[in-house]
């Protein structure tokens, strides 16, 4: 069966962009549901540049809407998803000066810290994806570490197809 998601991150950077209340992710969030989408994906960001506490607290309260909700190894961060109970959690890499995110998880150095926090996800059947690199060697360590399912950066392929190369590692 196929599903769709719809990213709606940006509809909080045009607010807040304008210092204004409009455009509302919440209403946002309500439209794509009606407008027969299956879920939503948010990304609450450690310095809120685009969905924000009261915006992830009210989307995730809408019924009959899957959430994915998008979130940083930060402590912080994991604690406050915790708390909001989305359906699922994907957990990204995040640096404060890109404007998207550039790239995958670094699995390897972040074993330890992204098994707990995946256990901790478990324990409240909150479904847990990992953003990695396009490579077997993420795809193999994401199995190991019992993640729900994957999410693939594909920023390096888009490049790659676009320069016309033929292999990627």
């Amino acid at each position: 069966m196929k599903r769709l998601g719809v990213n709606i991150d940006h509809i909080a950077t045009i607010r807040n962009a304008r210092g204004e209340h409009h455009p509302d992710p919440f209403f946002a969030a309500k439209f794509v549901k009606k407008s027969g989408a299956n879920s939503i994906t948010i990304h609450l960001r450690e310095d809120r540049r685009h969905i924000n506490d009261a915006d992830a607290k009210k989307i995730c309260s809408i019924k009959n809407l899957l959430v994915n909700l998008e979130v940083s190894t930060n402590s912080k961060m994991i604690n406050s998803a915790l708390k909001l109970k989305p359906n699922f959690v994907c957990i990204v890499p995040e640096n404060r000066k890109e404007i998207t995110t550039e790239g995958g998880l670094n699995l390897k150095k972040n074993k330890t810290q992204l098994k707990k926090i995946i256990s901790s996800f478990k324990k409240r059947n909150i479904r847990t994806s990992l953003f990695i690199n396009p490579s077997l060697k993420d795809i193999r360590l994401s199995k190991e570490l019992k993640t729900d399912c994957i999410e693939i950066h594909t920023g390096k392929i888009a490049n790659l197809v676009k320069s016309k190369k033929k292999s990627f590692d």
